[in-house]
């Protein structure tokens, strides 16, 4: 990539870190108590965050292998990926910030169309991924229930068949796009936005043949290379779960009703879940901003949990997430070949 895009997308990462810094609604008294109450809980989520990221660039290079010839380590997806997902947190709508920038960090190895198809593929698998985690949770949530462990009121009842339907559409949506791929669909949808159509149906009428190209290798990853398919899935999906420990280090710190074993683990797990759907319906704002908070306010709640538990986990995950974006941005500038 040149130094010079890659600068732009620097600076953008940037600024949003100060933007958020100054909006971040918390003294900063308040949140070296959190820090300091967390104590090597904290040390041991950084720890964790850095596995996960492993597996979502070991999910990435199963992807890529899948098309073709890998030509790229594993170490420099690794720089990728976390990069990729600094980004995506530090930017407004996600997408636009992390994956043109792997697309284009990628494009001078393994060319365009495979680079575009296998970022496309892996914020796919994500995402897909994502699905069959909401609907582990649903079941969860429903079982604890049934054993009196947790409440199933009406208000609950509406909000867990309502994330069923949500995650059925998802799931068969996701389905029909790994046969068939979306691509060109997606260029086709944005050809009818107001104030995009003009630029949408140029772009789409210019790189016609490019984009049916890696629709063509998204469905063949689903169709021929079924062990890499479900290598990426698994690992994303097995890193959704280990995900939940992260908020299960913080619980021990509180007395949550739970054993402080499996009961505490299964909590951190509903909770994660039902933040992280309530989180990804506002994608828009950077870092979910205001999101993720009142995700954890509302999912502590259910649990049995205080308020005050739910937003020292919020206050931790943004503590967590501020490391890493700012480890994003130093090794966006580190090891880059001209």
């Amino acid at each position: 990539m040149n130094n010079r895009i890659r600068n732009i997308f620097f600076v953008a990462g940037l600024v949003a870190i100060v933007v958020m810094c100054f909006t971040f609604d918390v003294s900063f008294a308040e949140l070296w108590a959190s820090i300091t109450k967390a104590g090597y809980w904290l040390v041991a989520i950084l720890v964790l965050w850095a596995f996960l990221y492993a597996m979502n660039a070991l999910s990435w290079r199963a992807i890529i292998s899948g098309s073709g010839k890998e030509n790229v380590g594993f170490w420099y997806l690794y720089k990728l990926t976390i990069t990729g997902f600094a980004l995506n947190y530090a930017t407004p709508v996600g997408l636009l910030g992390g994956e043109p920038y792997k697309i284009m960090e990628l494009t001078p190895h393994i060319g365009v169309q495979r680079a575009t198809s296998s970022v496309v593929l892996f914020s796919m698998m994500h995402i897909f991924s994502h699905f069959w985690y909401w609907v582990t949770a649903i079941v969860t949530y429903l079982v604890l229930a049934a054993i009196g462990n947790l409440s199933l009121g009406p208000g609950m009842a509406i909000i867990l068949v309502l994330m069923s339907v949500f995650c059925a559409l998802g799931i068969y949506l996701f389905v029909k796009g790994y046969e068939n791929g979306m691509v060109v669909k997606l260029c086709n949808m944005v050809s009818h936005i107001p104030g995009l159509k003009k630029w949408g149906r140029g772009f789409t009428e210019r790189n016609a043949d490019n984009l049916r190209k890696i629709d063509s290798q998204i469905s063949q990853l689903h169709d021929q290379g079924k062990r890499q398919f479900y290598t990426a899935l698994a690992l994303e999906y097995a890193g959704r779960m280990l995900q939940a420990f992260e908020i299960y280090f913080v619980l021990r710190l509180f007395d949550t009703g739970g054993d402080g074993g499996v009961i505490t683990f299964i909590y951190a797990f509903l909770i994660l879940a039902f933040t992280s759907l309530f989180a990804n319906l506002l994608f828009f704002f950077p870092l979910q901003l205001g999101g993720r908070e009142g995700g954890f306010a509302m999912s502590t709640a259910q649990m049995g949990m205080t308020n005050s538990i739910g937003i020292f986990v919020s206050l931790i995950c943004r503590v967590r997430e501020m490391f890493w974006l700012g480890v994003g941005l130093l090794l966006m500038k580190i090891g880059n070949k001209k």
